[in-house]
């Protein structure tokens, strides 16, 4: 941690490359540690340094018709070249920006809840997918409360696998909060997975979830008479297929090349610098003319650039530094 620290002080790793070296020494599965080695290695670095000196030769242009407008040998439109190369780099930070939800999701770790009905076999199957006792199993409906948690790598992804209270209507007012902070849970999920003992397809709310018909073993539908996917935690009936079936839902939403933001602060600083290219190509739509327009044009554009310097950090960032050291171990 010291002498990463002493790198970037001396200039020999920005922000970006620091950030993906802790992101390394934390990384639980292949899809984590891929992404991080790509931005220890300075993939997202060498992209922003790529777009901010096109940034730079715009700003220049700009300037240029600013400061030279009156010379005979200065063209006469110097501000179309670059609000052309201003529009090209908006497009491939909004391209960056949109995959942004995917990189973090990489570094967080795939989030899966487990929902559905009271006595579904919701945390049956959570012991069945992590191999061990996490949950306390009874034929009570409404024993799990409370969110519970459990960490695994499938396909190479981080998973986290979050086990919820039974949905139902009920007046114990204990119940009724695990019910809530599981709505909450399942709604913000990467993957839900829908468990019914009949069957029954998902609530509205949680359309996109995976339907599973749980205790296959008890039930009387026979082969081929429910095109759902029906398991039996208990005896482990289905569960190849269930799994097979989130890992490839993981390689669907986190597969790919690593993605080049990875982190909320760097989300944070490529939208600051989108939303002033945006202001810099809404002026030129706007038809304004004069110096005044094009001295806003440039402010613009500097912004923007001094926005790319804060997402490698080559800004003030101490506040961020102590923060990202703390993560590290000093002085070993």
């Amino acid at each position: 941690g010291e002498f990463t620290r002493r790198a970037h002080a001396n200039g020999k790793m920005d922000l970006a490359e620091v950030e993906g070296l802790g992101d390394l020494i934390a990384a639980e599965s292949e899809a984590q540690r891929r992404q991080a080695l790509a931005q220890a290695s300075g993939v997202l670095s060498r992209r922003v340094s790529g777009w901010r000196a096109r940034l730079i030769r715009a700003l220049a242009l700009v300037e240029a018709t600013i400061d030279f407008s009156d010379e005979d040998d200065v063209p006469e439109d110097l501000t179309g070249p670059a609000l052309l190369e201003t529009g090209l780099l908006r497009e491939e930070l909004a391209a960056a920006l949109a995959d942004s939800a995917r990189g973090e999701m990489v570094r967080d770790g795939l989030s899966i809840a487990i929902a559905g009905p009271p006595n579904a076999g919701k945390s049956t199957l959570l012991n069945r997918l992590a191999g061990r006792e996490a949950a306390i199993v009874s034929h009570r409906p409404g024993t799990t409360r409370d969110l519970l948690e459990v960490h695994l790598e499938l396909a190479g992804q981080a998973v986290t696998l979050i086990d919820t209270a039974g949905l139902r209507e009920t007046d114990d007012e204990v119940e009724a909060e695990g019910i809530r902070r599981a709505r909450a849970r399942a709604a913000s999920a990467d993957l839900v997975l829908w468990l019914s003992e009949e069957g029954a397809p998902p609530p509205p709310e949680l359309a996109q979830a995976l339907a599973v018909r749980t205790k296959a073993d008890q039930a009387e539908t026979g082969p081929g008479e429910d095109e759902r996917l029906a398991i039996s935690a208990a005896t482990g009936q289905g569960i190849d297929e269930l799994i097979a079936l989130i890992e490839a839902r993981a390689a669907e939403l986190g597969g790919g090349e690593p993605a080049l933001i990875t982190r909320e602060r760097q989300r944070l600083a490529l939208k600051d610098a989108l939303a002033h290219l945006d202001r810099a190509l809404a002026r030129a739509d706007g038809g304004g003319e004069g110096l005044l327009a094009e001295d806003l044009l440039a402010e613009d554009l500097r912004l923007a650039a001094r926005a790319l310097d804060a997402l490698v950090g080559r800004v003030d960032m101490e506040d961020v530094l102590d923060a990202l050291f703390r993560t590290f171990c000093i002085g070993k």
